[in-house]
């Protein structure tokens, strides 16, 4: 794999967002069709954006040819609430996804919602590093093979929100978190856990994140999506609202 030390990444830019969440669907279909070895590993991400893509992937012509029988999902964050709780993440995303496809059950790994939220943090760590087959990440060995973020517009992507001491996290792969502007608290991916990808790709709609956008792929050191980095590439699907301005 390429390295791709910064989150100023490849751009894909999509004339509505419509549009956006059909070729990103498609770039999804081809990634997992030329990997056909199992399993093909996603961390999804919460938010309102990606639940367009969500809707689409349980459509024709997505759901009949994603190899849905390989596929593992992992959630790269959540708030800690009950998975029937209106603001899960993973409660979202079986109303929207899971439910509708022919996924295994045993291919799907929530983030644990019993017990305090520094256990279930270790608790997703230890499934983690079981299905990794160990406990440090390697170079060349990708823990996920697609991770999708967001980006909020602060500059936050995941749970990984600006001032936070997570942000300083690089030894555990998933950490609780109480974000100051957020009501729950939360378990998110850390850094390297992203980093070992081989595909990060964050999915933006929508003129409200421009400027977030482009602070973030000038590398601005106030939003914590700046410091996201790819062992692998990372690809930024863009709606032309969100796109940033053309450079002279």
């Amino acid at each position: 794999m390429t390295e791709q030390n910064t989150a100023n990444g490849a751009l894909h830019i999509s004339a509505t967002r419509d549009s956006l969440m059909h070729d990103l669907a498609d770039w999804l279909v081809k990634q997992t069709l030329q990997r056909p070895e199992a399993p093909f590993r996603i961390a999804l991400s919460g938010g309102s954006t990606p639940q367009h893509l969500y809707r689409l992937m349980t459509e024709e012509p997505y759901v009949s040819r994603f190899p849905w029988q390989r596929m593992q999902f992992f959630l790269g964050d959540d708030r800690f609430v009950p998975h029937d709780h209106a603001d899960s993440n993973y409660g979202m995303m079986r109303r929207l996804l899971f439910s509708r496809v022919p996924v295994p059950a045993e291919n799907i790994f929530p983030m644990p919602d019993k017990g305090t939220a520094e256990q279930a943090a270790k608790e997703y760590e230890a499934t983690l590093k079981q299905i990794y087959q160990g406990d440090a990440l390697q170079a060349d060995k990708p823990l996920f093979d697609l991770n999708l973020l967001g980006l909020g517009t602060d500059g936050h992507t995941a749970s990984l929100f600006p001032g936070q001491p997570v942000l300083q996290e690089r030894t555990t792969w998933v950490a609780p978190c109480v974000p100051p502007v957020a009501p729950h608290t939360r378990l998110t991916l850390t850094y390297p856990a992203i980093h070992a990808s081989r595909h990060v790709i964050f999915l933006v709609e929508g003129a409200d994140k421009k400027e977030a956008v482009a602070r973030v792929r000038a590398q601005d050191p106030a939003c914590p999506a700046s410091a996201i980095t790819s062992a692998g590439d990372l690809i930024w699907f863009l709606d032309q609202p969100a796109a940033p301005a053309p450079q002279n």
